[in-house]
């Protein structure tokens, strides 16, 4: 199974899109939006911003392991 490492994220305050490359060697917990500079952490539940705003979950979560 290949990893997908592109996702694009959709801020949840202002709608902002922008493509992000995830790394496969961590989670990301915090993001600061570009556009209205909020920082977003994940919806209760998910391990990483990727997961909740993302298009595509992050690369632990891709190959079915448990993320960080």
């Amino acid at each position: 199974m290949e990893i997908v490492l592109q996702t694009t994220i959709t801020c949840p305050n202002c709608g902002h899109k922008k493509e992000e490359t995830m790394t496969t060697d961590a989670c990301q917990y915090f993001y600061e939006c570009e556009s209205c500079k909020k920082v977003i952490k994940p919806l209760q539940g998910d391990c990483c911003v990727y997961c909740s705003y993302g298009t595509i979950q992050c690369p632990p979560m891709q190959q079915d392991k448990k993320c960080c």
